[in-house]
């Protein structure tokens, strides 16, 4: 941790509550940098996570809000700037994971999925961007999914949402590239998390997806990827994927 660079840097985590949110935003308080834990409504959780960072050294501030209004995510943006000094690193990890067939599925959980999955993410870093830039080591890591590239049962809207994600990092990494913003995007495949949110005990998709490794991934194996892509060492990195997988996808 000690050779990312990341000691006194200011990472904001959208989702940060809980799973692999809550898993980055402790890894960068490990790394020395501290942590805005964005939530959309538990304040009780997002308050223990920065607890949990806190008692590493560093500063934490918990943020609720809904990353796919407009006014939210300005203010969020503000306020993380506000309580922490600066803001150097934006993780759009926020995101639904529903699952319903496209019969079934109306055109309110399609709209909510992309609002905060898609939209968020854009939102965010609008608003994030001066400030990125002002530091000169900005970095963007947006966390996607394994099924935007194998595509998966009963997730059209998910899919869909998460495939707009790798788009939405190439074109920004083309337009931040020489404004010391790198962008890039880390993808998961079958992680260990609670879901316990979810409108099901593990999306259908899991069934039938192996991985080469023999089992499911943590959600600190993810966070090691973002914390990678944040720091010093990746500065020359940018627009591309991280497949976190297990090998269950070979790009």
């Amino acid at each position: 941790m000690q050779n990312l660079g990341l000691e006194g840097r200011v990472a904001l985590v959208t989702g940060a509550s809980r799973n692999i949110g809550r898993s980055i935003a402790l890894a960068f308080a490990d790394a020395g940098a501290s942590v805005a834990i964005v939530a959309r409504s538990d304040r009780e959780a997002a308050e223990a996570v920065a607890r949990e960072a806190e008692a590493k050294g560093v500063a934490a501030a918990v943020l609720l809000g809904d990353v796919g209004k407009e006014d939210d995510a300005e203010r969020l943006i503000d306020q993380a700037v506000e309580k922490l000094g600066r803001l150097d690193i934006l993780v759009n990890n926020a995101a639904i994971r529903r699952e319903a067939p496209i019969g079934s599925l109306s055109f309110a959980d399609w709209k909510d999925v992309f609002s905060v999955t898609l939209d968020g993410a854009f939102l965010m870093t609008r608003a994030a961007i001066p400030h990125l830039k002002a530091g000169g080591q900005g970095a963007i890591i947006n966390i996607g999914g394994l099924t935007a590239y194998t595509g998966a049962i009963n997730r059209v809207h998910v899919v869909a949402a998460k495939a707009g994600l790798d788009g939405f990092t190439k074109a920004l990494a083309h337009e931040l590239g020489t404004e010391g913003v790198t962008v890039n995007l880390v993808s998961p495949g079958m992680i260990d998390t609670n879901r316990q949110h979810a409108t099901t005990s593990e999306a259908a998709h899991h069934k039938t997806t192996r991985t080469l490794v023999g089992r499911r991934g943590t959600p600190e194996e993810v966070a090691a990827a973002v914390l990678y892509l944040a720091g010093a060492q990746a500065r020359y990195t940018t627009g591309q994927t991280l497949h976190v997988n297990g090998g269950a996808f070979l790009p």
